[in-house]
C-alpha cells in the first residue's frame, strides 16, 4: 500500500537475469565473446563463464554432441569454477560456429 495516497501499489513481478537468453544468434554469440576477449582478456574464467553463457544459449545437450564432450564435462569444463583445457575451448568454439581472433595487442608506445 503507498503510504502517501492510501492506495495499494502492485507488484512488480521479476524474473532472474540470464544473458543466454539474449544470445539468439551466432552473431550475438560472437559478440559477447569477442567482448569478453577484449575487456577481460586476463580472466579466463570469465571467459570460460562467457562460454557457458553461449553454449546455454545454444543447448548444453547438443553443444555437448557436436564438441564430441559428455554434457556434464561440458558444464563442469565451461562453470564459473571450471578450468577447460585449450583443446576443450577450440571444440566449443567450432562446435558453437564462432571463432577465436587474434590481432596485435596496443603496446601504448
Amino acid at each position: 500500500m503507498n503510504q502517501a495516497t492510501g492506495t495499494k501499489v502492485a507488484a512488480t513481478k521479476t524474473r532472474p537475469y540470464s544473458v543466454a537468453d539474449y544470445l539468439d544468434t551466432p552473431e550475438a554469440m560472437a559478440a559477447y565473446l569477442d567482448a569478453w576477449l577484449e575487456d577481460a582478456p586476463d580472466d579466463p574464467a570469465g571467459i570460460a563463464r562467457a562460454l557457458g553463457d553461449i553454449a546455454r544459449a545454444k543447448g548444453m545437450s547438443q553443444l555437448a554432441k557436436d564438441a564430441g564432450l559428455s554434457r556434464e564435462s561440458l558444464y563442469r569444463a565451461l562453470s564459473a569454477e571450471g578450468n577447460p583445457s585449450f583443446a576443450t575451448i577450440l571444440k566449443v568454439t567450432k562446435a558453437l560456429g564462432v571463432r577465436l581472433h587474434a590481432q596485435a595487442a596496443d603496446t601504448g608506445g
